[in-house]
């Protein structure tokens, strides 16, 4: 087979990228292998040399690939100094977790493909076994794999000289690629066993397949092989191995490329073996990350059936194998390389992309595990499913994690433990979350004018973690140890366990989640709270006019009034509106219902704003329906020849304020804005966007408001209970980092319809205005969280404001927002009592109803690191990461932001490494199981737009996600920083259920099909440029792929199958999210796809951030110098 297979010219769409493939090698360890000839060893997960290998069909599951190295047999004698290299850490399997342990955490169904093993069909339990002693010496594990047949030669066969281009039957295995002293055998693992640790090893491919035709042997192998063990004078991975961009392991400086069979001799220049230097760059191809090399492989034909031999797997599963490439040429000889002399950073080399863990693969196999069971919450500590996996909760005793997600459930019991782990304890609190309909909502418990009760000392609220004493007379408080005295009418005796006998008929005793309806003593002056009102502010200026948009306003609001929030049973809602329209000046309307037309009002005079009517302003809805509904109609005729351009806004906001103190009740501005507000008048902006300042030590205050004026009004807004919800139409800078800053701090929301224009934007504003006037929401809102004694709530992120040290105060929370707080010890815990949290808010309903939501979570403590890093949640650590960054940027330059990111998480890293995991060669990254998808996620916050912005994102956009992100739940942060990606063409259109989602790579898509990417903002919908010109036809209604136009922002509505199952899951998507997200058809090859790019977030980014790959590799480096 020559090696100038086929001219190559771009990367193949559609299948993973082979790299450089069968770069000659030194042999692991440091020195040749006796007898083995050196070009063996086919790239990283590449194609098997001198196989031409066929490409399963493009389904959601792919065939394992083959991996570069041959399985091993008896032939080859193995030099002591090779400590065999597998996937896991050594003696890892137990993950720390005894074997009788019960409820295990999330095991991945993903079983490593090792050479000569399948995954065996046995059905485990759940505990974690071990099988099987070690062999003795590397003789028995030669011996163990002893004829074995591959093709159709036998185990002895010597090795061909020349492999890589000889006939396929003649690759003998050879045992050099993997053998060790005192390893145990290979398990594979089942769906349901306990996972070790994953582990990446540096420059080695992390399992191989059986090969084609090979009897897959059901033994186990051992399931632990520790790494290759470097040579004493190498330094791991080091320099070489940041960035590797593709490619094979690479060999050892030599004098020029060997013939074909000629073996190289001589040690390596001091190399680390698990990282084999990378080929030169100028041998690269194509403008990515990731291209193969051209002229050594053609692209794939698009399908094939899979090879006998290979079990199909879920597509990205992290240690298996690839689906075999067909037309990819055998092992390269080798070449010349340049720079890998010691001193001198060598060029890069890849790691395979398959073998290193996928988020899809994670996400699937706790899907399959653990979405079928109910997850009840009566046990401590324990760990829930991760978000993107469906599933009920039954209370019983914790709050739901739909209220409160931690980053880890079992939490040190010293500061110095918490200290040496790095692992930040925070919790993500949504206490107004909404559930789904099969499971019922808090219960509200009156308990009438004495109102709930609570401990005498540090005020806890009533909850199943209190101990009732002495007969059920006193109760000993759960957070400070005080006692207290049960009042009389909350009297009820114990049964034989200590437990009152009416405990389950009281919820504030049995439940996590409940509500207690509020005294007097709770509200504001000591007297009830009128029920709120919505003030609807629209500004009026040319360019809202022009656009259609006060008119697209005026008519939605016509019918949208009648769906204000209500209490459940209540007939109409309690709440009042109210209407202004403005641009320099402020309107107000005058809308009783007992005029025949409303009455308008001016004030000018917006350096002193005031309120020029109290009655008639806010007003029962049904009453004043035909008044309103006149004004609607009129308010776009009155301004339709306006010239005006200039906006004021502050004022507006003043306005809205004023007119709620004078009502004497809380409420929500829904402020719809277009411009910069230059005009005079208090909070006037002026235009200070400069690009200049990124990556300078000023570019922090590109986050900052320009004046102070916004915060001091967000304070008085959140003393009157003010929310303010803002609607931005910027045609050009509009600075949301001040705009947006009385909205942060109110708890309100921010939407922005960048260059608003009717046909496209319409559908997203006013699905976005429904759900923003609908949904749940609590007025004049104060949270507080108590802890056990030991730790305390040190930090607070999210949107709210806060004027001591332990109350949150938002003046409206809605069921979207959350906030997360952090929590430190100021003192020890005790593994036997655990640690416990009680979410207090207290809110005025929608009913003008005091209220307080109470969320109680219990905590395990632990004394062994390996029990911290057991139970951690990689979703909510990357959702307090990332808020912690994004607060960050407000003081300090983004790199110092990104840098401490960067080394947080390799401390986590190493700690695990250096405390939990068996010593192996330096040159594995060993992550613990349910942190192994930490890097990944990472980098994804790394090289968002608010840390690494790329040229075309805007500072208002950067602004914008700010904020944004700062009160996301855990559910929305991973779709945003790792988009989901599905094939639409492989969609089943007779099932409801959504195609298997792929990872977010280029090297992913095929230019043959469709695909979708959602982030919670945004939907794209990628066409390839040979999509079939009848699936082009079906779902968008043209006959060609270059008459598709990007201009639209819906799907037509065609009638056939394609076409409404890709619209259902648009539909599907959209429902999941708090915002309607913005449809991009996007065409391959197109200007757009640049944009479509920037999400495919394992690739490499044109603003500089590292693919995933790359970054595995950095965070490796980081790792070992940490240890060393």
């Amino acid at each position: 087979m020559s090696v100038n297979q086929q001219a190559h010219t771009g990367p193949p769409y559609g299948q993973p990228q082979p790299g450089y493939q069968g770069y000659q090698q030194p042999a692991y360890g440091g020195q040749p292998l006796p007898g083995v000839p050196q070009s063996q060893y086919g790239a990283y997960n590449g194609p098997m040399p001198g196989y031409q290998q066929p490409v399963p069909p493009q389904g959601s599951l792919r065939a394992p690939p083959t991996s570069g190295a041959p399985p091993p047999a008896s032939g080859a004698s193995v030099p002591s100094s090779h400590l065999a290299y597998s996937q896991f850490g050594h003696g890892d399997v137990q993950n720390g977790i005894p074997a009788s342990a019960a409820p295990m955490q999330r095991p991945p169904a993903s079983q490593p493909f090792l050479p000569g093993s399948a995954p065996t069909p046995v059905s485990q339990t759940s505990t974690f076994q071990q099988y099987g002693p070690p062999p003795a010496s590397v003789q028995q594990l030669s011996n163990h794999m002893a004829g074995m047949t591959i093709g159709s030669t036998t185990a002895s066969a010597p090795p061909p000289a020349g492999l890589g281009y000889g006939p396929p039957t003649s690759i003998p295995p050879v045992s050099g690629s993997f053998s060790a002293t005192g390893s145990g055998l290979y398990t594979p693992y089942t769906a349901s066993q306990g996972p070790p640790p994953t582990s990446v090893s540096q420059g080695l491919p992390l399992a191989q397949p059986p090969f084609p035709g090979q009897p897959i042997s059901t033994q186990r192998l051992p399931t632990q092989v520790p790494g290759f063990a470097p040579p004493p004078s190498s330094t791991g991975i080091g320099p070489s191995s940041y960035p590797p961009t593709t490619g094979a392991p690479r060999p050892p400086t030599m004098p020029g490329p060997p013939l074909p069979g000629q073996t190289v001799a001589g040690p390596p220049t001091s190399q680390p073996n698990h990282v084999s230097s990378p080929p030169p760059p100028s041998a690269m191809s194509g403008p990515h990350p990731g291209p193969p090399m051209s002229g050594l492989h053609g692209p794939p034909p698009p399908t094939h059936p899979p090879q006998p031999g290979y079990q199909m797997q879920q597509n990205g599963s992290f240690g298996q194998v690839r689906g075999p490439q067909p037309n990819y040429g055998g092992a390269y000889p080798g070449t010349p390389n340049y720079g890998s002399q010691p001193g001198q950073p060598p060029p890069p080399k890849r790691l395979d992309p398959d073998s290193i863990p996928s988020p899809i693969q994670v996400i699937e196999d706790d899907r399959s595990n653990r979405g079928s069971e109910p997850f009840v919450t009566g046990v401590r500590g324990q760990v829930p499913p991760l978000v993107t996996t469906n599933f009920l909760v039954k209370d019983q005793g914790n709050a739901s994690p739909r209220y409160i997600r931690c980053t880890s459930y079992n939490i040190p019991c010293t500061s110095d433990m918490a200290k040496q782990s790095q692992v930040p304890l925070a919790a993500v609190i949504k206490p107004l979350a909404t559930l789904p309909p099969e499971e019922t909502l808090p219960y509200l418990v009156d308990h009438g004018e004495s109102g709930p009760v609570r401990c005498n000392r540090c005020k806890a609220y009533m909850c199943p973690f209190m101990q009732f004493i002495e007969g059920g007379r006193r109760f000993q408080c759960c957070f400070c140890s005080c006692v207290t005295e049960v009042p009389p009418h909350y009297f009820q005796h114990l049964d034989h366990t200590g437990k009152r006998v009416d405990f389950y008929d009281r919820p504030e005793l049995s439940l996590g989640s409940y509500e207690f309806l509020a005294t007097v003593d709770y509200c504001k002056n000591n007297k009830f709270p009128s029920p709120p009102a919505f003030i609807f502010m629209i500004d009026v200026s040319y360019n809202a006019v022009k656009s259609g948009l006060v008119r697209l306003i005026c008519e939605e609001l016509k019918s949208l009034l009648d769906y204000l929030p209500r209490e459940g049973n209540m007939e109409e809602s309690a709440i009042r509106v109210g209407f202004v329209t403005y641009n320099k000046v402020l309107h107000f309307y005058n809308v009783k219902s007992s005029l025949a037309q409303p009455q308008m009002m001016v004030v000018s005079d917006v350096a002193d704003m005031f309120v020029p009517l109290l009655d008639g302003f806010l007003v029962n809805v049904n009453e004043s329906r035909t008044v309103i509904a006149s004004l609607l109609d009129q308010i776009p005729e009155m301004f339709a020849d306006t010239r005006e351009t200039e906006t004021v806004f502050a004022p507006v906001i003043q306005a809205g304020l004023e007119a709620l103190k004078a009502a004497e009740c809380a409420g929500k501005l829904f402020i719809f804005h277009t411009s910069l507000p230059i005009a005079e008048a208090p909070g006037k902006l002026k235009n200070r966007d400069d690009k200049k300042l990124i990556n300078t030590d000023k570019e922090k205050t590109l986050f900052q408001p320009q004046t102070n004026f916004y915060n001091n009004l967000a304070k008085d807004c959140v003393a009157q209970g003010c929310c303010v919800d803002l609607f931005l139409f910027p045609n050009q800078y509009l600075d949301v980092a001040t705009l947006g800053v009385v909205t942060y701090q109110t708890g309100g929301s921010i939407y922005k319809y960048a260059y608003f224009q009717l046909e496209i934007d319409q559908d997203r504003f006013l699905n976005d205005l429904r759900r923003d006037v609908q949904k749940e929401v609590g007025f004049d809102a104060v949270m507080r969280v108590r802890t056990s004694t030991g730790i305390r709530a040190t930090d607070f992120f999210g949107a709210f404001y806060m004027s001591n040290t332990t109350d949150v105060e938002m003046a409206g929370l809605d069921c979207d927002k959350t906030i997360t707080v952090e929590f430190k010890h100021d003192d020890k815990l005790s593994e036997d009592s655990g640690a416990l949290l009680q979410c207090a808010l207290l809110y005025t309903s929608c009913a003008g109803q005091r209220r307080l939501r109470i969320h109680n979570l219990s905590l395990n403590c632990c004394t062994q690191l390996a029990d911290l890093y057991r139970n951690c949640e990689t979703d909510t650590l990357i959702n307090y990461l990332a808020k912690y960054a994004y607060r960050g940027v407000l003081g300090s330059p983004v790199k110092t932001v990104r840098d401490a990111l960067i080394n947080q998480c390799a401390q986590i890293l190493a700690c695990y490494r250096k405390n939990c995991a068996s010593p192996s060669s330096a040159g594995q990254l060993i992550l613990p199981e349910c942190m192994k998808l930490l890097p990944v996620y990472l980098n994804c916050v790394l090289k968002s737009d608010v840390l690494q912005p790329g040229l075309e994102v805007t500072t208002d956009d950067r602004a914008y996600i700010r904020q944004l992100v700062t009160s996301m739940d855990v559910a929305e942060t991973n779709v945003f920083f790792y988009p989901r990606l599905l094939p639409l063409t492989k969609a089943d259109v007779d099932s409801d259920s959504l195609p298997a989602a792929i990872r977010n790579s280029e090297e992913r898509l095929s230019k043959g099909d469709m695909y979708l990417l959602e982030n919670g903002l945004n939907i794209f919908v990628w066409v390839g440029v040979n999509v079939q010109q009848g699936l082009i036809q079906n779902l968008f209604g043209v006959s060609s792929f270059s008459q598709i136009s990007n201009a639209s922002s819906t799907l037509p509505v065609l009638e056939n199958p394609f076409s409404k199952k890709v619209r259902s899951i648009v539909d599907m998507l959209q429902v999941q999210r708090s915002r309607y997200m913005k449809l991009i058809i996007v065409k391959q090859e197109d200007k757009l796809e640049m944009l479509f790019k920037h999400f495919l977030v394992e690739d490499k980014s044109l603003s500089g951030g590292a693919s995933y790959v790359d970054f595995l590799c950095h965070m490796h480096k980081e790792i070992r110098q940490l240890l060393s």
